[in-house]
């Protein structure tokens, strides 16, 4: 979707606020007074003031009831504000965005700002794969890209997400940065073990490049896991990554969206340095 409006300074504040804090009834302050001015310009509540009261719930379940996210996905009514819901009441100016399959997009910037050079560099390798056709061929997890991901470490057919990540990496001129690993939680402790963990925690956002991990439920394997590649955070709290061996067969490498402050299952993030 095309960004129409403008962000000042107390627009950005706001959207940067929420990633870190959930606005919800019995919350005050600034940002308080931001949201009930919004509400109040669209005629949801009466009086701007400081204080998220019962007034200020009811206007934002009734806004949210009305409005997509940046995805053109309806907002969930639940009264809190988050980033999918801030990020709306920033760009209410805006066009109401077209609806998208909620599966995966290839909409998102071809690279964008942010990461490090290392990370840039994997994550422009996982997108020219995507572009040309990367996917299992034949049967499930097979196919020449699945090969060529899991050489030299295994033979198909293997899962395939962490080779992918791997393969990304080792296409700099210097080679993976880490012990090429077919292994998604492992590849995350060789990040650990090197000082390469982002924390969220602490104020550390996800960017371009970055390693994604998550916990993975797999009958009679309670230590698989999954890995992608940060494609971008966006300002409406959506975080893109890149991943491939998601889904049933073929299982094409795709860019899939997820809303930063409900995933389920993170283990952790990485970033290999310059």
């Amino acid at each position: 979707m095309a960004k129409t409006h403008k962000l000042d300074k107390k627009d950005q504040a706001f959207l940067d606020h929420v990633r870190r804090n959930l606005l919800r009834r019995g919350s005050q302050g600034e940002m308080v007074s931001y949201l009930n001015q919004r509400l109040h310009t669209l005629g949801l509540v009466p009086q701007p003031g400081p204080l998220f009261d019962l007034a200020t719930q009811r206007a934002v379940r009734t806004f949210q009831a009305s409005q997509l996210d940046e995805r053109g996905r309806p907002l969930t009514v639940d009264g809190l504000v988050g980033p999918l819901t801030a990020w709306r009441l920033v760009h209410i100016e805006d066009p109401v965005p077209e609806t998208e399959p909620p599966t995966a997009t290839t909409s998102k910037p071809t690279l964008p700002r942010g990461g490090s050079a290392r990370g840039r560099l994997a994550l422009q390798t996982a997108l020219a794969e995507r572009d040309a056709g990367a996917r299992e061929l034949g049967r499930n997890n097979d196919g020449d890209f699945v090969r060529k991901y899991l050489h030299p470490n295994g033979k198909p057919p293997l899962p395939w997400c962490a080779g992918f990540v791997s393969w990304c990496y080792s296409q700099h001129p210097q080679g993976c940065p880490y012990n090429y690993s077919l292994g998604a939680r492992d590849i995350l402790n060789q990040f650990t073990r090197r000082g390469w963990r982002i924390d969220p925690r602490k104020g550390q956002q996800p960017e371009p490049g970055d390693i994604v991990v998550w916990t993975r439920d797999v009958p009679g394997n309670p230590h698989a896991g999954h890995i992608g590649l940060v494609v971008e955070l966006s300002e409406g709290g959506i975080l893109y990554v890149i991943e491939g061996n998601k889904g049933p067969f073929p299982a094409p490498v795709k860019v899939f969206d997820y809303v930063y402050s409900r995933m389920n299952n993170l283990l952790g993030f990485g970033r290999v340095p310059d």
